[in-house]
């Protein structure tokens, strides 16, 4: 194959996640179909598989990003995607067991343009469903037959807990009025890149890569996880609803402790007192309050901080992915998915 075939080979990260979705959704589906019925017809709710009712929709499952990750990074240590299938469908139903719960825990009413599965099933429901769903991600591991899912139990079990401390954190934030940057930072690493660096780390050990392809295909995941928890706080403020499936200033509105909140409430600047006054106001913030509030974000320097941050990051995951010695195509469609990742659209 020539050089000008090789580019031609090489998809767009919407092409990526697109081969994911596709490639990944009949196994999920499969392993879904395991679950006991009261469970199965939540988790399927939540998939956008179907509606409250159990009839067949076409509603938007996700986008793939970390099932992805899992595929690719088997092809970049010189394996093929089929031999992290395994680990790239735990991966998905981790990440979907934290959707489930963060929802509850957030009270957040919408997701992926629906109402999410608390609000039509019932708090405890959900929370059941997503349990149900962590069990099974590592009984996928176990049936995966793989010389290696045993160690990759232990990268999905380690990251979960990484997941949860990262959790825990963030809901203590919210009954906090001196988070500094550095414990929120920490927040995001466990609770947003802890999975996405083991999508990569297991990918890579599924698809036969040394222990050092290994180490820095997780650290690639693992920068990349914190810029894309970036760049999801920004879309949690400034994101057009058709685009996150949230409505407008839905952190705001929930008062939350996000990153660009954070480096405001810590600029110093008048605007980060002012913001400071409103987050910790007795009365529900209006749509005018809300307005403002992002406005005093702004002002204050934490959208600014976030998109430099989420460079940073963005550069760093790269060398990781370098250092990996990567296949070339399994490189640059890395590379891609983790451009779009990091600046979706704010």
């Amino acid at each position: 194959m020539t050089d000008v075939e090789d580019k031609r080979a090489i998809r767009s990260a919407h092409e990526v996640l697109s081969w994911s979705r596709l490639g990944v959704e009949p196994a999920l589906r499969g392993a879904v179909d395991r679950l006991p019925e009261s469970m199965r017809i939540i988790a399927g709710y939540h998939f956008g598989w179907r509606d409250e009712h159990g009839q067949t929709t076409g509603a938007n499952s996700g986008k793939a990003i970390r099932p992805a990750l899992a595929l690719l990074t088997a092809e970049a240590v010189g394996g093929v995607a089929a031999a992290a299938m395994s680990a790239a469908v735990a991966v998905e139903l981790v990440h979907n067991f934290s959707l489930l719960h963060d929802d509850v825990m957030d009270h957040d009413t919408t997701r992926r343009h629906r109402p999410t599965a608390w609000s039509v099933f019932g708090i405890n429901s959900a929370i059941l469903a997503g349990d149900s769903m962590l069990m099974l991600a590592l009984d996928v591991l176990a049936d995966s037959g793989h010389p290696a899912a045993q160690q990759g139990t232990r990268m999905i079990s380690g990251a979960v807990q990484a997941l949860l401390d990262g959790q825990a954190a963030d809901l203590a934030f919210e009954e906090r009025g001196d988070v500094d940057l550095l414990e929120c930072v920490r927040m995001a690493e466990g609770k947003t890149g802890a999975l996405l660096g083991c999508a990569c780390e297991i990918g890579a050990l599924f698809g036969g890569g040394n222990p050092d392809q290994v180490a820095h295909l997780r650290g690639f995941g693992e920068a990349l996880g914190l810029a894309f928890q970036f760049a999801d706080d920004l879309l949690g403020i400034w994101g057009d609803p058709e685009v996150t499936g949230k409505p407008v200033f839905s952190d705001l509105r929930n008062r939350k402790k996000s990153l660009p909140v954070v480096a405001a409430l810590n600029s110093g600047t008048e605007a980060g007192r002012e913001l400071d006054g409103l987050y910790h106001s007795d009365h529900p913030l209006s749509a005018d309050d809300l307005s403002r509030a992002a406005d005093l974000v702004d002002l204050a320097g934490g959208r600014a901080w976030s998109q430099a941050r989420a460079d940073d990051l963005l550069a760093q995951a790269r060398r990781h992915l370098a250092a990996a010695d990567p296949t070339p195509r399994a490189a640059a469609e890395l590379d891609a998915v983790a451009e779009l990742a990091s600046h979706r659209d704010h």
